[in-house]
């Protein structure tokens, strides 16, 4: 990124040289990135984020496809949910949420009964994998029963792009989108896949940048840092995915054999993101302050997902899957950083506080 905040200075939107330099970076990052996922460059549009992009592919799909019937889950993230309520609220476009089976996982017997029994056109936007409880959608099995139903479809896919391999041409998806900070990146930028069967209008009005599909400046270093983040974690991720997959495990292993009642949320030795753990202690006086207490011990964890962690609203997720009064749950997140000592340390310190 660096050459870019330097010498690389020019509007990527100018025609003379410093600018054309610019435009070549943001050309050479979008190739890269759409070889790693399987894409056409055409169907790569760099946006400010996993939000932005969600939004945008949801709003596309009512207001340029004629989808009048939206199928979620209730443990989508917020990007998701609010905007499927706004327009539900707002346009009176028509609102289901999906079933969910006991271990959080999408009731696809009930997804396919959604499909058949709508009178309209339904927009289907499931996440990949859900970042809180690590649930991994079967993008496949819902991409065709989408195409059996003439659906259109749209995966959050925030959590897995640069952490599970992708093949775009092969999966039956029409929208999915992705953020830099999630595998190592910069904050701030992220991209929308939009299939090139798929026509849509611009959700941010303005200049023609981004082929005329999102005005607005680029965020030049951010999209470098992007690409470059993305070929870096998807270049080792057998070994990466294993040994972290290899932690999460560890410390799951290390928590029921150390505290009494501990639980796990969601489906963890089964479809599971391997970059998440999401433990439920039981409820006491001692693990109410749970949250406060492991931060005061430098031991950064969370109750839900970081966007909503000022809230003290509780996570929709756990409500949404295991609503029991007397557990507290804590999701633990893992990178390649991480270390064994790391879980060793955190385990001791749980059990010195309960």
């Amino acid at each position: 990124m660096l050459p870019y905040m330097t010498e690389k200075f020019g509007n990527p939107s100018s025609i003379y040289s410093y600018g054309r330099e610019s435009k070549l970076g943001i050309e050479t990052a979008r190739k890269s990135v759409a070889k790693i996922l399987g894409a056409h460059p055409g169907e790569i549009f760099f946006t400010s984020g996993g939000t932005e992009s969600s939004n945008t592919a949801i709003n596309a799909a009512v207001h340029n496809l004629g989808c009048r019937h939206i199928i979620t889950s209730p443990i989508e993230h917020h990007a998701t949910l609010h905007a499927t309520d706004h327009l539900h609220c707002k346009e009176g476009i028509k609102l289901s949420h999906v079933k969910l089976l006991p271990n959080g996982h999408v009731d696809m017997d009930d997804l396919r009964r959604l499909l058949s029994e709508s009178t309209e056109r339904c927009l289907v936007t499931l996440m990949h994998a859900n970042n809180e409880i690590g649930n991994l959608l079967d993008i496949h099995a819902v991409g065709n029963l989408c195409k059996e139903f003439d659906a259109i479809f749209h995966s959050d896919t925030v959590q897995t792009v640069g952490h599970y391999p992708f093949d775009l041409r092969n999966t039956p998806v029409h929208f999915i989108n992705g953020a830099g900070h999630k595998f190592h990146g910069p904050k701030g930028v992220g991209i929308l896949y939009i299939n090139e069967n798929v026509k849509i209008d611009p959700f941010i009005h303005g200049g023609s940048q981004e082929r005329n599909m999102r005005a607005g400046t680029e965020n030049l270093y951010g999209i470098v840092g992007f690409a470059k983040a993305l070929e870096l974690a998807t270049e080792h991720y057998e070994e990466h995915s294993a040994y972290i997959n290899g932690l999460r495990m560890y410390m799951a292993e290390q928590l029921e054999q150390h505290i009494p009642g501990v639980g796990f949320n969601g489906d963890l030795k089964g479809r599971s993101l391997y970059t998440v753990l999401n433990v439920s202690f039981p409820k006491n006086e001692k693990t109410e302050m749970i949250l406060f207490n492991m931060d005061i011990n430098g031991i950064c964890a969370s109750g839900g997902s970081a966007c909503t962690s000022g809230a003290d609203a509780g996570s929709h997720v756990i409500r949404s899957i295991n609503n029991d009064p007397n557990k507290i749950a804590v999701r633990f997140s893992f990178s390649k950083q991480n270390t064994k000592e790391e879980v060793d340390s955190v385990v001791a310190k749980l059990k010195e506080l309960m």
